[in-house]
Order: C-alpha cells, then sequence, then structure tokens
C-alpha cells in the first residue's frame, strides 16, 4: 500500500546535469572507477564527487523499523540521503523532498527498467514531488534489496536502495551487475551501492 501525502506537481522537470543514456554500451564499473568529465559524477579518491555526493556513505548497521529518506538538489548535484536505508520486513520509508524535484521509481520492468527488487515484490512509482516537504511512503512486507531511481535525475545517478530484514544476498536482482542498459550514471552509482550493501548482509550474517 502506497501513500503519497504533500504536494506533487507534474509539470517541469528538474534539469539534469548530464545527458547520453548510455544504451548499448560496454563498460562495466570497476572498483576505483567513475564517472568522466561529460557533467556525469567524478569520485575523488575519498569516494565524493564534486558536488559532495558519495554513494558509498557508509554500510548501515542494522535494521530498523522506519527510516527516512531526504531528496536533494545541491548545486549542480542530485541525490538520496542516505543512499541505503536498512529495514525490518513491514518497516516503512519515507522520502521528503528537501529541495528541487524528485520522484523515487523502482527498477522494475513495469517501469521499463531491468528488475532490481524481488521477483515477486511490487513495483513502484511516486509522482514526481515539486513542493519542499513533500513526502512519498513506502511498508516494505518482503525481505531483499530494492534498487529505485530519480526519473529526470537517473542519468547523473540518483539512485538508492532499500534493505528489507536479513535477506541472503546470493540470488537478488538488486545485487546484480548493473544493466549495460541503464545510463552511465546509474551504473556507476548502483555498483557503488552494490558494494554498500553487500558489506552490511556480509556483517549480519
Amino acid at each position: 500500500m502506497l501513500q503519497l501525502t504533500g504536494a506533487a506537481a507534474i509539470a517541469g522537470l528538474a534539469g539534469c546535469t548530464g545527458t547520453g543514456d548510455g544504451a548499448g554500451s560496454e563498460a562495466t564499473p570497476t572498483e576505483g572507477e567513475h564517472h568522466d568529465e561529460t557533467g556525469r559524477e567524478h569520485h575523488d579518491e575519498a569516494g565524493t564527487d564534486e558536488n559532495g555526493h558519495d554513494h558509498d556513505d557508509g554500510a548501515p548497521q542494522e535494521p530498523s523499523a522506519t527510516a527516512t529518506v531526504s531528496m536533494r538538489t545541491e548545486g549542480s548535484g542530485q541525490h538520496y540521503a542516505p543512499h541505503v536505508v536498512w529495514i525490518e520486513p513491514g518497516g516503512t520509508v519515507t522520502w521528503a523532498l528537501e529541495s528541487g524535484s524528485h520522484d523515487v521509481t523502482a527498477y522494475h520492468p513495469d517501469n521499463d527498467g531491468p528488475l532490481r527488487i524481488p521477483d515477486a515484490a511490487d513495483s513502484w512509482n511516486s509522482e514526481l514531488l515539486s513542493d519542499e516537504g513533500a513526502t512519498f511512503e513506502r511498508t516494505f512486507e518482503m525481505e531483499g534489496v530494492y534498487d529505485y531511481f530519480c526519473t529526470p535525475h537517473e542519468a547523473v545517478g540518483m539512485v538508492g536502495t532499500v534493505i528489507v530484514g536479513e535477506p541472503d544476498a546470493h540470488g537478488q536482482p538488486g545485487l546484480e551487475a548493473p544493466d549495460s542498459s541503464l545510463p552511465e550514471g546509474a551504473r556507476f552509482g548502483l555498483a557503488d551501492l552494490n558494494g554498500t550493501v553487500s558489506e552490511a548482509l556480509e556483517d549480519s550474517h
């Protein structure tokens, strides 16, 4: 059951800071390799890009009953913070708009993307939120790893992950290597998040 609160605006997508959909590219993110100078993110040795955006911002320590994720536009960068949250089965995640215009969309064929949530889980796609303070909530019943993205800012790597319960990391679509059809920014972001999620799950088993 989805609950959408706050005002949501459909008109006027926030401007993306990069172009190029990466379709057909065979490039695969590797450890230590990040975005190039074409407007996509470039991480320094500490893992932080020029906008202060760090996908690898540390693995959560344990699941909680609820989690809140802010959606931000900071300078020319757009991102979720934190990038990875960990909740108990039946827990709720609230995405709160801090700045810019953003949405929350599951990686799922229903949303014209690859499957990066559990096979039997329902997809979701929020409306575009444009009013500061607007929120979107979702309750997650099924254990697993759930990857999601911001529709207007996927190309610049605005992606995030929800871990639910303590699933076996093996066989999770959300921990597969990012599909080559995804935009380059999303591929690099998801590769970074895979490492964070794997670290959290390895520590819990």
